[in-house]
């Protein structure tokens, strides 16, 4: 068997969901697609379960008894780096914004196709994943430094805490520096899907990493929001 289907075989998925007969259902389905899979009912036992389990992805649960998934994906973000996928049967908008404020990496509406929720759980999988080696890896900008063969970011020597669709994001403007990447190209580099118009995601992580690198979120000087068109990640100098 190719190696790198083998690894995919064993990623580990923990799903923490209380409607019993939809997470065995969806156990069942990745299960059958080569996933390890542990299922957890109670939000109460969320947060301990992600930082004990380290799971390769969590599926989340909006509502739970116990403590809700907006809570616990804020909980645990600074100690799990792994992609989170929220569902919810809501379609209130504002939920996907907190939701990926909280650092979630996508969102999903339930009900959801068994075949297009294992797309988006092997896309955020293909994205946690180290690059091979060849190319530039490291950039380094100023006190900024940004290494994508260890997936990791330092500001003045410091680790950046980045949840994985914000370091994706970090990556792609900064490995485009000095040029503009509208939405349209952004959502097709890193979802390989096509910007609807309405989505704000990438502004949300936009917002998000703005301070984390050292960015003003009032007046940025180095990821700069483009009127009508994207963003600029400013070069030095």
């Amino acid at each position: 068997m190719d190696d790198s289907l083998q690894a995919q075989e064993q990623d580990h998925v923990l799903i923490i969901e209380d409607d019993e007969r939809l997470a065995g259902l969806t156990r069942d389905y990745l299960e059958a697609n080569g996933f390890r899979v542990t299922v957890e009912a109670d939000g109460a036992r969320g947060v301990e379960r992600i930082l004990s389990l380290q799971p390769d992805l969590v599926i989340l649960d909006l509502m739970l008894p116990g403590e809700d998934g907006l809570s616990i994906c804020r909980r645990v973000r600074s100690e799990y780096a792994g992609p989170i996928m929220m569902l919810t049967a809501r379609t209130d908008d504002m939920d996907q914004v907190l939701g990926l404020e909280m650092g979630a990496d996508d969102y999903v509406p339930k009900p959801v196709q068994p075949r297009v929720l294992l797309a988006r759980m092997r896309a955020l999988l293909r994205r946690a994943e180290p690059i091979e080696a060849g190319g530039e890896t490291r950039l380094t900008f100023s006190d900024l430094v940004i290494d994508n063969a260890t997936r990791e970011a330092w500001l003045d020597g410091q680790r950046i805490d980045l949840t994985s669709a914000e370091f994706d994001l970090l990556w792609l403007l900064a490995s485009n520096a000095g040029r503009v990447l509208t939405r349209e190209e952004i959502f097709d580099r890193l979802r390989g899907i096509k910007y609807d118009g309405q989505d704000r995601s990438i502004d949300v992580r936009v917002s998000r990493i703005r301070p984390k690198i050292g960015d003003d979120p009032n007046q940025p000087h180095r990821i700069k929001t483009v009127r009508s068109k994207g963003y600029l990640f400013v070069k030095d100098g």
